[in-house]
């Protein structure tokens, strides 16, 4: 298998962090590992920087304070707003100033993200309204109370309308701005940066998993040693009862576990993770599709196509000319 090189993109997309005082460090550390530099390993496909409304010292939670010399015009040649976090009293407004230059931005073409709290701003400036996001399970009541408009999932761990996303709680903005990066630079780029963050590039389940129980009862056990397992073996043609046998409970059980805390059933978790690993295949190498298949667990490429076709609404063909585009420009 002849692995492709990472071609460097000619545009590198700029993604400008919009902090405020007590700046949250933990979100905006998330959002700099995703888009910041990764040295000579991957090629730069993105410029990170960080912007303020009041340019100078900005306090952190962390106790220290941060240097931020750019303005809010910064953000009027930003590709992508990032909100990593928004740690202000309940019922503070947004500045008008943050709001109007986030308008601005959303305006002229930029997509806005939400990490956590960061949700506040983007309801805030009206680009919620009439849709899905998410925020931190702890800050969800608050966010539905403030802009009823919000339709508010607390579950979740994030939401991309493409125009606008949003995340749960601060490491969810990993997941966030993993799955953006997905989205611009395609699956293998994505992997790479997960693999040197030591992190998984895509993670499963949602936030609920996390939040505090209302009551005091069982935990339902958890799906990470299955989910592994089956990784191993996507080659091989694994069944939800051979999965329910491993995991030692009936078929039944097993489907409701996996609803409970993933919001899907064995089988769709099980083809995503095919379909997931056929894209990277078909990025990253040049195997014909017929391997593909073998090595995916779609037994044939005519499956393989029919599969790939239904969830992406594209040929593998096609999927992979997109993400060679940028080698012969």
């Amino acid at each position: 298998m002849t692995l492709r090189s990472l071609p460097k993109s000619p545009a590198p997309h700029r993604v400008v962090a919009l902090l405020q005082p007590p700046q949250s460090t933990f979100p905006l550390a998330c959002a700099a590992e995703v888009f910041g530099d990764h040295g000579p390993a991957i090629p730069a496909r993105y410029a990170f920087e960080v912007c303020t409304e009041q340019p100078g010292p900005v306090s952190t939670q962390a106790g220290y304070g941060l240097l931020v010399t750019a303005g809010l015009d910064a953000l009027e040649h930003a590709d992508t707003v990032l909100v990593p976090g928004w740690q202000q009293a309940p019922g503070t407004e947004v500045p008008p100033a943050v709001v109007a230059a986030v308008l601005r931005a959303h305006r002229r073409g930029a997509r806005i993200a939400g990490i956590c709290s960061g949700a506040f701003v983007l309801a805030a400036a009206g680009l919620l309204d009439g849709r899905r996001a998410a925020t931190h399970w702890a800050q969800a009541a608050e966010l539905a109370a403030r802009f009823p408009q919000v339709q508010v999932d607390p579950a979740v761990l994030y939401v991309d309308h493409g125009d606008v996303a949003t995340s749960a709680g601060s490491a969810a903005g990993v997941d966030l701005c993993l799955h953006l990066v997905r989205a611009d630079q395609g699956a293998a780029y994505a992997m790479r940066i997960a693999r040197q963050m030591v992190m998984p590039p895509h993670r499963e389940g949602c936030q609920l998993q996390y939040a505090e129980l209302p009551t005091s009862g069982p935990v339902a056990d958890s799906l990470a040693p299955l989910l592994e397992w089956v990784t191993g073996r996507l080659d091989q043609p694994v069944s939800v009862a051979e999965m329910a046998v491993r995991s030692q409970v009936s078929a039944r059980t097993l489907t409701r576990r996996f609803t409970e805390q993933l919001g899907i059933s064995p089988g769709r978790w099980l083809l995503d993770r095919r379909i997931a690993a056929t894209r990277a295949l078909l990025e990253e190498t040049d195997l014909p599709v017929e391997t593909i298949a073998h090595r995916v667990g779609l037994s044939s490429a005519v499956n393989l196509r029919r599969r790939f076709h239904e969830a992406l609404r594209t040929t593998p063909a096609a999927y992979r000319r997109t993400f060679r585009a940028d080698e012969v420009r």
